[in-house]
């Protein structure tokens, strides 16, 4: 007899579904209320077990992404509640938490700034790291920022991090905070609008559309932020970017041009430059 671990992990692969294994376990996992360590191949399910398993598995083969059903994500070091209202936190980010965290050790940063906070996940890894580091996270999105305030109490950080609901294209954006800031984190939206819609389902489909478009040419929101970060940054601060493929270069030149010096970029597992790391002059 077919166990229900072979199952889903078929219908996961069939519907094209990127480490069926791995998600069959967290599903299973989920439905029985366990640690993930805690299923194998011959896990069992009684009735209520099973019609909630059943439940999340229609919900993963419609492209929904697992965190967003299961409603929390590892990332880093930390575990974060995600859903729809913030862009589902991603393995290469964590290159932009490990290059800040670099940085702020070295030079013992003390304040931080995260534009499109989202979840929080970048800037509450880094809080949960170093007691001695404050916060700010700005986001346009209310609900996303609901989400990250969350996020925020279950690190135990919440005293720490001060969100602000605000756009960075606003005019009066700048004149908003009433102090500068040591380290700027980003992670912008930077795919160019014409992508959006060749996008895999679960990032088309469920994360949210501020959180993905770019503009025209993927660059908007850097250029933005390039400009506006001077104002924000203490002498020699630091900014810190994430970048899509084949876009560090660009962005290198964006900031070099808004008063940066380029620190040095960062690859990923894949070899893509992921982040990019400038310096106020």
């Amino acid at each position: 007899m077919t166990q229900i671990f072979d199952k889903i992990v078929q219908k996961l692969s069939l519907a094209g579904i990127e480490s069926p294994r791995l998600e069959a376990r967290l599903i299973l996992a989920a439905a029985k209320n366990v640690e993930y360590a805690e299923i194998s191949a011959f896990t069992e399910l009684n009735g209520t077990e099973c019609a909630l398993a059943k439940k999340m598995l229609e919900k993963r083969l419609s492209h929904k992404p697992l965190d967003k059903i299961l409603g929390h994500r590892e990332f880093y070091k930390y575990d974060f509640l995600c859903n729809e209202d913030v862009l589902s936190p991603r393995p290469d980010t964590e290159i932009l938490v490990e290059q800040a965290s670099k940085l702020i050790f070295k030079h013992t940063l003390k304040n931080a700034l995260e534009l499109g906070v989202g979840s929080g996940c970048v800037i509450l890894s880094l809080l949960a790291d170093f007691s001695f580091l404050c916060g700010t996270g700005v986001d346009i999105s209310a609900k996303a920022l609901q989400v990250a305030e969350k996020n925020a109490l279950n690190l135990g950080v919440q005293d720490r991090i001060e969100f602000v609901n605000l756009d960075w294209n606003d005019a009066d954006f700048v004149s908003a905070f009433k102090k500068k800031f040591d380290i700027i984190v980003s992670n912008p939206p930077y795919i160019p609008s014409a992508d959006i819609a060749d996008l895999a389902p679960e990032v088309r489909d469920f994360d949210p559309i501020e959180a993905l478009d770019g503009g025209e040419s993927g660059f908007d929101a850097y250029e933005r932020i390039a400009k506006i970060a001077p104002l924000l940054l203490k002498e020699n601060g630091y900014l810190l970017f994430e970048a899509g493929y084949n876009q560090a270069s660009e962005i290198s030149e964006i900031c070099k041009k808004n008063g940066f010096r380029l620190i040095k970029t960062e690859k990923d597992l894949a070899k893509i430059e992921r982040c990019v790391i400038v310096q106020k002059n």
